[in-house]
């Protein structure tokens, strides 16, 4: 047993496992990069049909999802604006926690829990559709009808994540705001100066940051849902294991992306 573990913790062999983590990565990347490429041209072709198709999958997104991101965000806001205003009111600048909520919300809190909420809901939902599709056979029947795969399944599903989850994210700022601003009261900041700060203290720039910020979340939860969904393999199986690598690497590019996008716009303001 210990010779083994040695074995597997050889250096040579730690270096080939990297080596082939870093390739999956680079052809998993250009396999996204690729079917988005794909998805975006169908987006020129949509007609009648394909609109039925779009707004379908907005319901999807935006209207069933609304419930758990409003929820979430709520509880949410209530822990920031508990432990902003119980350290604000302590030091005597409770003047400040509308300010501090509302920013936060706005920059990064509401877009960065909208996404992963949409992630594990509607990540997991297009990935399992599409890879009972994949392993029916349904996928390779489309194209039999001469249809596009990628223009009929992808483009819809896409052009649904990058509207509705900027449009979830505004309920998700005004929910949160809501929460903290209730907990806040509650610890004794009036009504009057958590109002009076979140306007002075919000700009435009900070609520338009965190809209372009899920745009590009709502494309990378499409993208690579759909993508993970279309290469299922296994049978049932395959497509519990695509299901769950779907939210995985939906949340860790979206975290991913989140420190670069918040890096660019910021840094460089």
């Amino acid at each position: 047993m210990r010779d083994e573990y040695m074995d597997g913790m050889h250096p040579i062999r730690l270096l080939r496992d990297l080596s082939n983590g870093v390739v999956v990565f680079i052809t998993s990347a250009g396999t996204g990069a690729l079917l988005l490429a794909q998805a975006m041209a169908g987006i020129r072709s949509t007609n009648r049909h394909a609109w039925r198709r779009i707004i379908a999958q907005m319901a999807l997104v935006g209207f069933e999802s609304l419930p758990i991101v409003l929820i979430t965000l709520l509880f949410g806001g209530m822990v920031l604006g508990l432990h902003t205003a119980e350290q604000f009111v302590e030091y005597g600048a409770g003047g400040l926690v509308g300010g501090v909520v509302a920013v936060s919300m706005a920059r990064e809190v509401a877009p960065t829990l909208a996404g992963i909420v949409v992630a594990a809901r509607i990540g997991s939902a297009f990935a399992a559709e599409l890879g009972t599709m994949k392993i029916t056979n349904q996928v390779d029947a489309l194209r039999a009808l001469a249809a596009n795969p990628v223009h009929y399944l992808v483009t819809p599903r896409l052009i649904a994540s990058a509207i509705m989850l900027p449009v979830l994210t505004m309920y998700a700022i005004l929910t949160g705001m809501l929460g903290g601003g209730l907990v806040a009261i509650n610890a004794g900041v009036t009504v009057h100066n958590f109002i009076n700060s979140a306007s002075t203290y919000l700009q435009q720039y900070d609520v338009g940051v965190g809209l372009l910020k899920t745009f590009v979340f709502g494309i990378i939860i499409a993208v690579t849902s759909c993508s993970v969904g279309l290469s299922t393999e296994g049978g049932a199986a395959g497509v519990g294991r695509s299901t769950t690598a779907a939210v995985v690497w939906s949340i860790v590019l979206l975290y991913a992306s989140n420190f670069l996008l918040s890096w660019l716009l910021y840094a460089f303001r």
